[in-house]
């Protein structure tokens, strides 16, 4: 059977790349014993000449390789908009060729600055807006619009949009939104870099009257972005360059760029903040103002300019935020009269749109919570500065429908106030929003709330990948923490495909580093600028090896390695003896329960940790003296952190759980020892009468380290703990999401410290990852899961379970099922890989090629 899913730099048939040498990748179908032996590919400058076999861009030839992912183009040099279409056949074990695939395509994007022929335009003087000092508030700046009209004079044949933003846009031609994207063109350090993204609106253009406009919000570079009440972090003014290329069928082509010809005004959007919301007077629509002819009341004036920016401007090389799914809400409640809330059933990350039918003037509010008060009215302390409210005002010519476009919240439950009379649930519909990530993994089992805790963990990741990995999505914060994203990364990619999301966010990662070579705290860094510190600044190393390791994809090490050994060095050249120095900045062992784990223990064993994976990052890429350096750096540490901090007992210095975690996951403590160390670890959690009391960084390495000292029994037993602090806690409570705090809200004492308390924050999810490969028994033994172990931990807590994960190669699934001492175990391992597989209760594994496989055995 030909090969699937062809996908070009880790995505399906992008528009507008901008590396000229992509690397390609496939599937093949699943088959018993399928190993790829060669493969061939061909590249085309037109889908007919590629039906013909004609690959005038490139002809690989047959390669003879099982390799069906990183394959680079290798054609000829690709110019600016070239689109590129392409297939690909291999030969099986047997030198069999399958047939040709199906055909995929990719489009380069503006390879050049001098390509682009636009000027980033904007509108600096919005003209006031209606009843201003109604609002009881000052009005934020309006998002602008802008719009021009053109004639095309020949036929269309083609033609592409490239649109950037200092801000964020929408864009606009003869009447229609171009693409389902929102907040584009995504998060970056704007001083430094800004993406662009294209789109083909061939269908959308027409010989004739045209118009072309968009919608320029202020977004994360002048909006209110992380905490302190604070905007115009990047810039004040926002700023839109476009570029629309029509290809005509004669062979020329005609250039619609954004230049002084462009016309500005403010609109209906009267507010459009990320932090505080959207505010959209519905009177004020100026129907047709992105098409030919508009008649305009008022008149529009002209832009303003500015002619270039220093920043470099790439192709945005990730999927963009769409929406996920609708949600139609479970109930609609009047706790106070005029205040209705209407409950969505799951705490995740979007918007409401609002359908009502109103008097002309009819100002309805819409404002928004993760949880309720005990009066049933929607709980918004926690949301700190985040006004996180919507208003909209009628028109008043029948049913209306509305939903905002430049903002999102946090929530579970929206509070309307305003609508007249009593509404329907069909009056709010929640619309979640995420990035772009395919998912990947799939969890069930026989126990309930392990189900819904895995619900949890999906629900909380989705609602924190909108453009970089946040920390929270209703709070006025949503910044880009390292630590959780470390302490995350893993389960993030059992999950879902976030190949590319990381790929961009470890950009803005590097963007980030600090000149000495330290670490932010977060990324894009604005807000919370200063060093990461011990867990948080390692991100910068232990991200970049998860993907290389999940995905087998070496280009990200290759990318970013000097950036990873710069950091790796600042810290072995800050670690007098080894150790760490007096003064350095760490945030701990965060969240935990009354047990703090020294700091400068947290932060030499990560520092030891770090130089580990830089050893193995340096021979992954041949670097062969420095992955002797880094390995002898680890020794020292190693050595360093066993005279200082553990005692002749096996005590380590703070005697908490995660001192102990942290010794045995980095392999800092040896022999004898070790074995005391694992037993003062389990005499940490016993005394604790068998709950957990980690924070942040020890609870990403709890379960594993449990399983690896072979006390998985102890893994289980605090699993399947409902009483606090524990992961089934929360969801005995109703969680719908992971919660910041393990005791964000109880039945005794209520709601956390409002100061920081997220219900939707994804660090403690961390345990989706042991979840998969414990439960689920699926785990990687290479790079790019190659080489797969099928190992699951039978536990009689559970009657069956069933995972599945499509790794880069392919689905790999397990299923197993107990009934008395049976055990059914049934798998499926992906073609061009090889499995062993740990059957219950057998003392060798199973090696295995591809295929379907079951096994029955006594345990």
């Amino acid at each position: 059977m030909p090969p699937g899913y062809l996908r070009c730099e880790y995505m399906t048939e992008p528009l507008g790349i901008d590396n000229t040498s992509p690397q390609l990748n496939w599937r093949l179908e699943p088959d018993k014993n399928m190993k790829q032996t060669a493969f061939r590919v061909l590249v085309a400058t037109s889908p007919d000449k590629l039906g013909k076999h004609d690959g005038d861009l490139w002809d690989s030839g047959k390669v003879a390789s099982n390799d069906e992912t990183g394959i680079v183009y290798a054609g000829k040099p690709l110019a600016s908009g070239t689109p590129c279409y392409w297939k690909v056949m291999s030969w099986d074990r047997n030198g069999q060729p399958s047939q040709w695939s199906r055909p995929a395509s990719w489009t380069m994007g503006l390879l050049r600055p001098e390509d682009w022929e636009s000027l980033w335009i904007g509108f600096d003087r919005p003209r006031a807006v209606a009843e201003q000092g109604a609002q009881k508030r000052p009005l934020l700046p309006a998002p602008r619009y802008l719009r021009k009209e053109f004639k095309l004079a020949k036929p269309v044949k083609r033609a592409m949009l490239y649109a950037s933003a200092l801000g964020n846009y929408e864009m606009h031609i003869n009447g229609n939104r171009v693409g389902k994207d929102y907040f584009t063109p995504g998060w970056t350090d704007y001083n430094k870099r800004v993406y662009y993204n294209a789109y083909d609106v061939t269908g959308m253009v027409k010989q004739g009257d045209n118009a072309i406009g968009s919608l320029l919000a202020d977004g994360w570079y002048s909006g209110y972005i992380g905490f302190g009440n604070r905007r115009d972090h990047y810039g004040k003014n926002p700023r839109l360059r476009a570029r629309l290329l029509v290809a005509h069928d004669n062979g020329s082509t005609t250039v619609i760029p954004t230049d002084r010809t462009w016309k500005a005004s403010t609109g209906p959007i009267l507010e459009g903040d990320f932090l505080m919301g959207e505010t959209y007077d519905a009177r004020l629509e100026m129907p047709g103002w992105d098409a030919p002819g508009f008649d305009a009341v008022f008149p529009w004036s002209s832009v303003n300019i500015t002619s270039n920016i220093s920043a470099v401007v790439q192709a945005y090389p990730s999927g963009t935020v769409k929406i996920f799914r609708e949600i139609e809400p479970l109930s609609v409640t009047e706790p106070e009269p005029g205040n209705f809330v209407f409950d969505m059933g799951s705490n995740f990350a979007g918007f409401a749109r609002l359908k009502v039918q109103a008097k002309r003037g009819t100002r309805i509010t819409l404002h928004f919570g993760e949880r309720l008060k005990p009066d049933g009215t929607v709980y918004t302390t926690n949301l700190r500065g985040a006004r996180a409210t919507d208003t909209y005002v009628c028109k008043g010519d029948g049913p209306e429908i509305w939903e905002p476009r430049f903002t999102f919240h946090g929530f579970q439950y929206v509070g309307i106030t305003g609508h007249p009379g009593v509404p329907g649930k069909d009056a709010a519909t929640g619309i979640e929003l995420s990035s772009a990530t395919p998912a990947a993994g799939k969890f069930e089992c026989s126990n309930r709330m392990l189900n819904q805790l895995y619900r949890n963990i999906c629900q909380t990741q989705r609602a924190n990948f909108i453009d970089i990995p946040t920390d929270c999505p209703q709070r006025d914060e949503r910044l880009g923490w390292t630590g959780d994203a470390q302490a995350y990364v893993r389960t993030a990619c059992c999950n879902m495909d976030v190949q590319s999301f990381f790929r961009k966010w470890l950009v803005d990662l590097e963007d980030a580093q600090f000149a000495n070579g330290d670490m932010p705290q977060v990324a894009p860094r604005k807000v919370a600028e200063g060093s990461g510190g011990a867990a948080w600044a390692d991100a910068g190393v232990i991200c970049p090896w998860s993907i290389y390791e999940i995905y087998g994809d070496k280009t990200v090490l290759e990318r970013h390695y000097d950036a990873m050994a710069k950091f790796v060095d600042f810290r072995a050249n800050n670690s007098p003896g080894f150790l760490a120095p007096k003064k350095f900045h760490c945030f701990g062992d965060w969240l935990n329960i009354k047990a703090d784990t020294p700091k400068d223990l947290i932060r030499t064993a990560y520092t030891a940790g770090s130089a580990r994976i830089m050893s193995r990052a340096a021979a992954v890429l041949g670097k062969k003296s420095d992955a002797a350096k880094y390995h002898k750096l680890y020794q020292n540490i190693k050595k360093a952190f066993k005279k200082a901090y553990v005692d002749k007992e096996g005590k380590i210095k703070g005697d908490t759980q995660t001192a102990y975690l942290l010794a045995l996951e980095f392999d800092l403590v040896d022999g004898e020892m070790r074995k005391k160390a694992e037993q003062h670890l389990i005499e940490r959690i016993k005394e604790r009468h068998w709950h957990l009391s980690t924070g942040f960084v020890g609870t990403r390495d709890l379960m594993h380290v449990l399983t690896k000292i072979g006390r998985i029994d102890v893994a289980y037993r605090l699993l399947f703990t409902v009483t606090y602090p524990s992961w089934l806690f929360p969801v005995k409570n109703g969680a719908t999401s992971i919660w910041e705090r393990w005791d964000s809200w109880t039945p005794e004492g209520g709601f956390q410290d409002s100061g920081m308390n997220s219900f939707s924050h994804y660090a403690y999810g961390a345990v989706g990852q042991w979840m998969f490969e414990n439960i689920g028994g699926i785990n990687s033994a290479s790079p790019g899961f190659r080489k797969i172990i099928i190992k699951p931990a039978i536990t009689r807590k559970l009657t069956w379970a069933r995972t599945s994960y499509d790794c880069i190669h392919g689905k790999i699934t397990v299923g197993w099922k107990l009934d008395g001492n049976k055990v059914t175990l049934d798998v499926e391992i992906p073609p061009n890989a090889t499995a062993s597989i740990h059957v219950p209760g057998e003392d060798k594994a199973v090696e295995v090629a591809s295929g379907k496989y079951t096994f029955e055995s006594e345990t």
